[in-house]
């Protein structure tokens, strides 16, 4: 059987995926990724086949709030597992980083891998940090790796994923809503379907970066709107500068990746 070594396990996404995918026999990480101590023990004890690491620090409001811990986690957590590789098990064929869009501007639609990196959030800033040193430090060594820059991620599960927090605002507030900070348009996939898409990454043993998205453009109003009609309630919106972060999808399509558009009222009612 397949050893897959897996940080970030008890998250939704990371619970996806290993309910998704059974022939793994996970080793999983437990405890602070920002150990450095912890992580060169885990690391040493076993051998994997492959190493997939979500691990990490989010939302960006929680970010914004504890910045040196999600640097400590999502970078610094990052670089120990990094350096432990290299220096206790060269046994790992594939290594995953779960990266985000956020490394990108907010302002353009379709961005593709080669597209300039300029965080949009302290989030961003974290994670392209642990690109980089990802990128620097396996580029000559056995270990193969691939970075996939996940855009929105849609679940009905996590409170911490922007389109749950905002329909349970919708339904704990009385008839007339006022929202603002919704004129943008952003790009969605299940914890589902993206682990799906690690897998497939996996099977076809793809290195590199990789753009994690639906490549659909999806206005955050228009699904407010779905959800308070839903829910018989009353929206006025206040309008701000709009953003709009949608994923080329090139490469994914070239590996067999098929697009499943979103019916987002079925998947929360």
């Amino acid at each position: 059987m397949i050893k897959c070594g897996i940080t970030g396990f008890s998250g939704n996404l990371g619970k996806t995926f290993i309910t998704l995918n059974n022939k793994f026999n996970y080793i999983r990480f437990k405890g602070d990724i920002g150990k450095k101590k912890k992580i060169n023990n885990w690391i040493k004890k076993n051998n994997f086949d492959l190493l997939i690491h979500f691990a990490a620090i989010v939302p960006t409001s929680i970010v914004n709030k504890r910045y040196k811990k999600a640097l400590s986690v999502n970078y610094l957590g990052t670089k120990y597992l990094v350096d432990a590789i290299i220096r206790y098990n060269k046994s790992i064929e594939w290594f995953f980083f779960a990266s985000t869009s956020h490394v990108y501007p907010q302002k353009f639609y379709k961005i593709s891998e080669k597209h300039k990196t300029k965080p949009s959030s302290k989030y961003g800033k974290t994670k392209l940090l642990a690109e980089k040193y990802i990128e620097k430090s396996l580029k000559n060594t056995k270990t193969k790796f691939c970075i996939g820059r996940i855009f929105s991620i849609i679940d009905n599960k996590g409170s911490e994923f922007f389109l749950r927090g905002l329909l349970e605002k919708i339904k704990k507030n009385k008839k007339k809503i006022i929202l603002d900070n919704l004129n943008h348009e952003r790009d969605f996939l299940t914890t589902n379907q993206i682990s799906k898409i690690i897998l497939l990454l996996w099977k076809k043993k793809i290195t590199g970066i990789i753009n994690i998205g639906s490549g659909i453009k999806t206005n955050l109003k228009l699904i407010a709107r779905v959800f308070a009609t839903v829910a018989k309630k009353n929206i006025v919106f206040k309008f701000n500068n709009p953003t709009c972060q949608v994923a080329n999808i090139s490469k994914l399509k070239k590996i067999g990746f098929k697009v499943k558009k979103l019916n987002f009222k079925r998947f929360f009612y």
